[in-house]
């Protein structure tokens, strides 16, 4: 808002010298205070910049009036159109917020591979945090579902020491609680109620990483046919009439608040 002027009907013809004072918004990363009655939902999204799927995701996201997290992978970004896209989800923040999925998404999904050499691994996503400008030090493992806040991790074995070596630089390292999962061309598998179904169950048995959370992944390819976009649009429907849940970005995750 801006103070009001005085006019030509003033007849002190004085101007109106009252300043507003704005805070700036807090940036990414910025803890907030979390609210024990509600259900916290965090989308992420996996392998951004992918054209139409990111551009799609995003419309709905907005449209749906929802925050989300896009984890980038570096290399992905290799032409001034998907630049574009990865400044544009960057300079939306507390709408969406940036993450840091590496920079050749486990050497092209070698996994193995990847995490056996823990040096070059570690170096691979720092890469990806210089190149993408990724606001946050926060981490989704290419093909592994595993967590790391304050020393502790969970997860599978193989990327244990690239764990270590992460947290060690401050990194938190973010799974997952139910995954959208596909086949084929990248053909989403549940339905939107099948998804809504699984999110509530998670929730209602405390059986995600933190109760009363829920992180779901997906993939930014899966939304670009309308049919699948529709289903998205759909399964956001669905979570939003619970007036208990609430969308965050993944900075916001109870346990990444705690390392601040």
């Amino acid at each position: 808002m801006f103070a009001a002027c005085g006019g030509k009907d003033n007849k002190d013809n004085k101007a109106d010298t009252t300043k507003v004072v704005v805070a700036p918004p807090s940036g990414p990363g910025t803890p907030i205070k979390i609210d024990s009655s509600k259900r916290y939902i965090y989308l992420t999204w996996d392998d951004a910049p992918q054209p139409p799927g990111t551009n799609i995701s995003k419309a709905i996201f907005h449209e749906q009036g929802v925050k989300a997290t896009f984890f980038m992978v570096g290399m992905h970004q290799f032409d001034h159109r998907r630049k574009m896209i990865v400044d544009s989800v960057r300079n939306a923040y507390p709408e969406f917020l940036l993450a840091n999925h590496s920079y050749t998404h486990g050497f092209r999904n070698n996994y193995r591979q990847f995490y056996s050499h823990a040096d070059s691994a570690v170096a691979d996503f720092q890469k990806a945090q210089d190149e993408l400008k990724v606001p946050v030090k926060i981490i989704r493992l290419p093909g592994n579902n595993n967590w790391v806040f304050k020393g502790e991790i969970n997860g599978p074995k193989i990327p244990r020491e690239v764990c270590k070596r992460l947290d060690s630089l401050g990194y938190s390292v973010v799974g997952w609680d139910v995954e959208w999962r596909f086949k084929g061309n990248s053909t989403p598998i549940q339905s939107a109620t099948q998804l809504a179904q699984e999110v509530n169950d998670k929730l209602d048995n405390f059986t995600s990483f933190t109760p009363n959370t829920v992180v779901i992944l997906a993939h930014d390819r899966m939304f670009a046919p309308a049919q699948y976009a529709d289903s998205l649009r759909r399964f956001i429907t669905i979570l939003k009439q619970d007036p208990r849940n609430v969308f965050e970005t993944i900075d916001h995750y109870p346990l990444i608040q705690q390392q601040k």
